[in-house]
């Protein structure tokens, strides 16, 4: 008989172990045996893959928009593609609990959210101020930087 049991570790990162119990018939209890534990890996690989390029698009796709010029006559559709992405990508990996400890993530989450509270509340055409872009660039640049160490 095998059982997945599941621990997360302070890091937030999950380890599956296969709990397997062999039990012998000459056992008065029955059920007592021997207990092995191994380590069970599953597609977290893909997972994190999936994660590292998907965050990496929408970090590129945030530089892109939030530099583009206000005259530029495709802020609008740019700016509502933004937040579709963004959106997204927050529907997606806000319910990962392993992600929720990563410098990645939370430099990612709180810079969409200062850039789509600024169009939420001025437009998808309003400039963003100098200093929120700038923020919000640094939080890309710590966030891709964490990315790239695997945080």
């Amino acid at each position: 008989m095998q059982v997945d049991v599941q621990f997360y570790n302070s890091s937030g990162f999950m380890t599956t172990y296969a709990l397997k119990v062999n039990a012998r018939v000459d056992d008065p209890l029955g059920v007592a045996g021997t207990l092995l534990l191994s380590p069970v890996t599953y597609a977290w690989a893909s997972s994190d893959e999936d994660y590292v390029k998907e965050t990496s698009e929408v970090i590129n796709k945030v530089r892109n928009t939030i530099t583009l010029d206000k005259t530029d006559p495709n802020v609008a559709a740019a700016v509502a593609e933004l937040r579709e992405t963004s959106n997204a990508w927050v529907a997606k990996y806000r319910r990962e609990k392993a992600l929720l400890g990563r410098a990645s993530f939370r430099d990612m989450y709180s810079a969409l959210n200062a850039v789509s509270g600024h169009y939420i509340s001025f437009g998808p055409t309003a400039p963003i101020p100098a200093k929120r872009k700038q923020r919000i660039l640094e939080e890309m640049d710590t966030a891709e930087k964490a990315l790239l160490r695997g945080r």
